[in-house]
């Protein structure tokens, strides 16, 4: 990953006194066992695609009892396909939901945000490769272990925590927040594209992802995909007459790591990407294919995703892909002998985006993470993340400024996923600090409305 500083001109002083930041800081050290049991209680949630109602059940119940004006947003289908940021759905969203919080403010002076997380979650693999059952929190030092403990519960407890230390603190927000818990961010992105495509809208949307304690200043598009194979299926005793659709969607595969290379070259010509290791990054994520152990396969299939660059037409990546796969049906000796491949479209299709340096949502971020790290330390990095992110709806379909910033992860989407949660503790400060300045604080003591910081 390419990184920088992460704005180039100086941040933004505080409106805060000393004493006041302080008190945030220290809630945020004050309650934050509480945090990590929160986080626990989300990971033992296997919030799954499809079912992750558990684990929003929670959330609605946290929001609720800290005030909030609390949506249980349902996942309208007719929408998709008339809004452009969603993307093809192959499943049923009945058990499926968003939970929306609000903190409405007594006075609104102050700038919104969104704080947006995901709470679905990837299979595990096998659970005996495991040190403890992966939906089993497990804490050893500094690590907390689970999966989804970095991608993403921790960030949004990270948001939750934040806002409850401002109350802590002695302070109220004087602009809308809203905290979106969001479904399906690992497949489609629908989740968060109903709530845009709902109105559901701030002046900035902040997305704790796991980043390393990084910004993430230019990010991936994303095109997922299905690739079915079929072949002629034949007894052994005449196996030369039968083709397999299990060794054409193989070598199949095999030609797509030439699209895959094709299109890594591109990155030199690309702002930001031209030292990231594989921009493209294809990956053949499941293939499932044959009928019978003593029959030539008759048809295989297998998903994938493949990435592609800020400013590309997702539908334009789209038509290269599948010119590429009829081209390698036409001339391959094997995957000619069988019918055209079909090439279906099944998950994220989305541009990516850059977060443009020198923001003003940047610049406050940066003097947040100064001022919880210690002023004299190193200054907020930023990053390129190959990989599909939620705020590139924000940023495409609504030009709304996204950062996305989160804590440090180990092994996410792998085995024995972990987050650190010094990180964590160090991001909820962060996010607290953040929300003070961009959205304007007034003392929750002052009897006058208009008292704002």
């Amino acid at each position: 990953m390419t990184n920088e500083a992460a704005n180039n001109r100086s941040p933004s002083r505080s409106t805060l006194s000393k004493a006041e930041r302080s008190r945030i800081l220290l809630a945020v050290d004050e309650a934050f066992e509480k945090q990590v049991a929160f986080l626990s209680e989300l990971v033992r949630c296997a919030s799954l695609r499809g079912q992750e109602a558990e684990v929003q059940e929670i959330m609605e119940a946290a929001l609720h009892e800290r005030g909030y004006l609390v949506d249980r947003q349902a996942i309208d289908t007719a929408l998709i396909g008339q809004h452009p940021a969603f993307s093809p759905a192959t499943v049923s969203y009945e058990n499926s939901w968003n939970v929306i919080g609000t903190h409405i403010p007594v006075v609104a002076q102050g700038r919104s945000l969104i704080l947006n997380a995901h709470v679905d979650v990837v299979p595990t693999g096998d659970p005996d490769r495991w040190q403890d059952p992966p939906f089993k929190p497990t804490r050893r030092g500094d690590w907390l272990y689970g999966r989804g403990s970095g991608d993403m519960k921790a960030g949004m407890s990270a948001a939750i925590f934040a806002l409850d230390a401002i109350k802590a603190a002695g302070l109220e927000l004087t602009a809308s927040v809203q905290i979106h818990s969001v479904v399906e961010e690992e497949i489609t992105g629908n989740g968060a594209a109903m709530a845009l495509a709902s109105g559901q809208t701030a002046d900035a949307v902040l997305i704790p992802e796991p980043t390393d304690e990084k910004l993430i200043r230019a990010n991936s598009g994303v095109i997922k995909f299905a690739v079915t194979v079929h072949g002629t299926p034949a007894h052994p005793r005449e196996v030369s007459s039968g083709v397999s659709a299990l060794e054409a969607a193989v070598r199949l595969i095999d030609h797509l790591r030439n699209l895959e290379a094709r299109w890594n070259e591109e990155q030199n010509t690309r702002p930001y990407f031209n030292d990231v290791e594989n921009p493209a990054a294809l990956t053949i994520g499941t293939i499932t294919g044959g009928e019978w152990i003593a029959s030539v396969p008759s048809s295989c299939r297998f998903e994938g995703r493949i990435g592609f660059y800020p400013g590309d037409k997702p539908q334009d990546r789209m038509k290269e892909f599948e010119a590429f796969v009829a081209t390698i049906a036409a001339d391959d000796p094997l995957v000619q002998r069988c019918p055209e491949p079909l090439v279906q479209w099944v998950g994220v299709v989305q541009p990516g985006y850059t977060l443009a340096p020198g923001s003003e949502a940047e610049s406050v971020l940066a003097q947040a993470y100064l001022d919880a790290n210690a002023s004299d330390g190193p200054s907020l990095e930023a990053c390129v993340m190959a990989a599909y992110l939620d705020a590139a709806l924000y940023t495409v379909h609504a030009g709304i400024p996204s950062l996305v910033y989160g804590p440090i992860a180990e092994k996410i989407h792998a085995i024995d996923e972990r987050v650190s949660l010094s990180s964590l503790r160090r991001v909820t400060k962060t996010i607290a600090l953040f929300a003070v300045e961009w959205c304007g604080v007034r003392r929750a003591s002052d009897k006058n409305p208009a008292a704002v910081i």
